[in-house]
């Protein structure tokens, strides 16, 4: 009923990378194009995520995985709810992934890799966490100490040292009409 108030199709887009590989950028110009389009969106940020109905938890993989799975069941609920929901988290492993797919349900997942070279991760790192888990300071970071599995059939790739984030943004959305077949302006 929702879903038929709000003219569009709900979806989830799950955006994946190591971390400063640019999903939160990418996340902000996806929001801003749908919403240029007319569509009803929401940004879920993993970091953000993490400072309050996440705050609970750490970074051992089993935390990680409630992580993503508490990510998934907000994002769910928002996707019954009508919106688009814009979802960037390192979600770092296959099986996390699988599991917020099947939370989500296939048809209304769009999974993004945002793959960025870690090197480049570490160039763009303002936070400095790179270099602090290089120096063993922070222990079980993604892409220096605990590994990033790089997904194997994403909906869409962004290659962040090819594509700005606005022309990325440009794609997703374009992929957006082409898949789910809605288009409206405001």
């Amino acid at each position: 009923m929702r879903v038929g108030q709000m003219g569009q199709t709900p979806c989830v887009y799950w955006l994946t990378g190591l971390p400063s590989s640019g999903k939160s950028t990418i996340a902000n110009a996806l929001d801003l194009a749908l919403f240029n389009l007319g569509l009803r969106t929401y940004l879920l940020d993993g970091d953000n995520l993490r400072m309050g109905l996440n705050r609970n938890l750490g970074f051992a993989l089993e935390d990680r995985r409630e992580n993503v799975r508490r990510l998934a069941e907000v994002a769910n609920l928002m996707v019954d709810a009508g919106l688009i929901v814009i979802v960037a988290a390192v979600s770092p492993t296959l099986d996390q992934r699988e599991m917020a797919r099947a939370i989500v349900r296939n048809e209304r997942f769009v999974e993004v890799f945002i793959s960025t070279p870690v090197e480049v991760c570490e160039e763009r790192d303002v936070k400095g966490l790179y270099r602090r888990a290089r120096m063993g300071e922070i222990t079980g970071f993604t892409g220096v100490d605990s590994p990033y599995e790089p997904p194997l059939a994403a909906e869409l790739v962004v290659d962040t040292v090819c594509e700005s984030a606005e022309d990325a943004a440009t794609r997703m959305a374009q992929y957006y009409t082409e898949r789910f077949g809605t288009t409206l302006s405001r």
